[in-house]
């Protein structure tokens, strides 16, 4: 049986001389206690040492891959193809598997042989001549070395840094470009101070002062490629009648490198945000479906890189970027921030402010989920990112429409809001209500009142005595009215109730001023009858 056994200075090929000694698994250890007693039962056959650590380190990732790299398949055409029957006892099983398939050759892979690997690790150093101790040393500590940065090495795609750097310097660069725009408004505002209300996109009003200088050059220039017509023919007027104070020629050209400069930083400002977005789509698209290129990006420069990023829970990636606030809630016992960073994002933008504390903790909850799997997985597509922002904008539907709905409905489904019809009466104003005066004046009742006593009245003639009785009547009444003591008032209805009966007095008392009236002149007949 042959052994191949994988070194960190090549392949080596040994021939087991005693297999009978294999058979004891838990004893093969002490037979290899003695560099004599390991040349005993394996012999080195044959040896094939790497030319340099690049060759190395492609046959070892190519192994762990469970691949045949070149080396390995020269080798063992040479060497193990002439002896086909023998059995090849190899450590990997799946790179056993491999050499069975393309070489057609027989590979076995046991306990044993695991042991028997062990075994021969221990005593390399006297079974491999030609190699002193240190060489092997320093070849395993450097294939260790280049091994492990190969492994935790992300493609030149994957490397984050480029994203903490981008967003960085785009931030910066938005300030001074704020500072550099403030600075030439108000530096050129001196001069010509109407045309700063006209323009208001900055970069046209840099190329505009560019372009111009002194605003005497505005009527003979021509500013089609910069301005639209409207807003030329403004400036043109407003340049004739300007109340801005003369500068001089040195003046005007500081504030041209000035405007060169903005307009330079704000080219390369474009520039970058391009490559932001690209490098963003490489290396986090899911998450970039999510919640954007620049709150992404900031994110990841926040957490330091993308692999710190997808360490952290859901919880921590919403209020990512309001330490401060949390933790000044926590010391006064207060409620804590709903959202940080991710307050900036396109979904949570877009809610009712009622709404955004759930729209950015379901956010937080999906892109948690997004960065792990553009950290650690294997594929590059944003087909997990775009399916969850489908179901959190269909879930931000919901919610928004909740509060349209009808109460009604069967527990299935909820019933579906009527269309809103506007249904209101039209009243006319009624101006009675503004006066305090009553409607009918009494002027008005006195008229009425004459003309009632002037129509022929034939009331029928009542005796003296029913006369008598009707006062002793009411002054019965008056009496036991005197008498109780009410201890209420009285209500409005029987004071509406009495308001009809007032008709009744009038008469009466008319009545009984003619009966007076007859009797005065009884009396004076009689006086003068008297004389």
């Amino acid at each position: 049986m042959l052994v191949l056994f994988e070194t960190a200075a090549g392949y080596a090929i040994f021939k087991v001389l005693d297999e009978s000694k294999l058979q004891q698994i838990d004893s093969l250890y002490k037979e290899f206690d003695t560099p004599e007693k390991a040349n005993k039962i394996v012999k080195l056959k044959h040896f094939e040492k790497f030319q340099d650590t690049t060759e190395a380190l492609a046959a070892a990732t190519a192994m762990t891959e469970g691949k045949i790299g070149k080396s390995l398949k020269k080798l063992l055409k040479k060497v193990v193809a002439k002896e086909a029957h023998e059995q090849l006892a190899i450590s990997d099983a799946k790179l056993g598997g491999v050499i069975k398939e393309k070489m057609e050759l027989a590979c076995i892979h046991s306990p044993v042989v695991a042991e028997l690997m062990r075994c021969i690790r221990s005593q390399i150093e006297s079974l491999v001549t030609g190699l002193p101790p240190k060489e092997i040393s320093a070849m395993s500590l450097g294939l260790a070395h280049s091994l492990s940065r190969y492994k935790l090495k992300f493609s030149p795609d994957k490397v984050d840094t480029m994203i903490v750097q981008a967003i960085s310097l785009l931030d910066d660069l938005d300030k001074e470009l704020n500072n550099y725009i403030m600075r030439c408004r108000e530096w050129y505002g001196w001069h010509f101070p109407e045309v700063g209300k006209i323009i208001t996109d900055n970069l046209a009003y840099c190329k505009f002062v560019r372009k111009i200088g002194e605003r005497t050059n505005v009527a003979a220039s021509d500013l089609s490629d910069i301005l639209p017509e409207e807003i030329e023919a403004e400036v043109k007027l407003a340049a004739e009648i300007s109340m801005g104070t003369e500068v001089s020629e040195q003046d005007i050209g500081n504030i041209g490198h000035l405007c060169d400069q903005v307009i330079d930083i704000s080219e390369y400002r474009a520039q970058l945000y391009d490559y932001l977005q690209n490098r963003m789509m490489a290396i986090a698209p899911n998450l970039t479906v999510m919640v954007g290129e620049l709150v992404g990006a900031r994110l990841i420069a926040h957490a330091g890189s993308l692999l710190n990023l997808a360490k952290h829970p859901a919880s921590t990636v919403q209020i990512l970027g309001a330490e401060k606030a949390l933790f000044r809630a926590l010391k006064t016992r207060k409620d804590t921030p709903k959202y940080g960073l991710i307050y900036h994002a396109s979904l949570v933008g877009q809610t009712t402010a009622k709404n955004k504390g759930k729209i950015s903790r379901m956010l937080a909850a999906k892109a948690s989920l997004a960065i792990r799997y553009d950290a650690l997985g294997e594929d590059t597509n944003a087909e997990m990112g775009t399916e969850n922002r489908a179901k959190l904008e269909a879930r931000l539907r919901q919610l928004e429409e909740k509060g349209i709905r009808r109460i009604s409905g069967t527990g299935k489904a909820m019933a579906q809001a009527d269309k809103y019809q506007h249904k209101s009466e039209v009243r006319m104003y009624d101006p009675s209500g503004d006066s305090t005066i009553p409607s009918t004046s009494k002027k008005r009742k006195f008229e009425e009142v004459e003309e009632e006593s002037e129509a022929p009245v034939t009331p029928a003639v009542k005796s003296k005595k029913a006369k008598k009785e009707k006062v002793v009547e009411e002054e019965a009444e008056t009496s036991a009215a005197a008498e109780e003591t009410p201890k209420k008032k009285k209500k409005k209805k029987d004071k509406k109730e009495e308001e009809p009966e007032a008709p009744e007095p009038v008469e009466e008392e008319m009545a009984v001023t003619e009966s007076t009236k007859k009797k005065k002149k009884k009396k004076k007949a009689k006086d003068e009858d008297d004389e």
